[in-house]
């Protein structure tokens, strides 16, 4: 996982696309609200913030 990572990041600083940065963050964190929320006893918390 580390080296999507940081394969990911290094494609961003050669081609300049800084600008895809907060787009990935923001998926990141929604993909990790998923993954928390489907299982957990935090489910009916994380689904009162939407």
């Amino acid at each position: 996982m580390m080296d999507v990572l940081k394969d990911l990041f290094g494609f961003l600083a050669e081609r300049k696309k800084w600008w895809l940065a907060p787009i990935i963050i923001v998926l990141l964190l929604v993909g990790a609200l998923v993954v928390i929320g489907g299982g957990s006893a935090l489910a009916p918390f994380i689904y009162t913030l939407f």
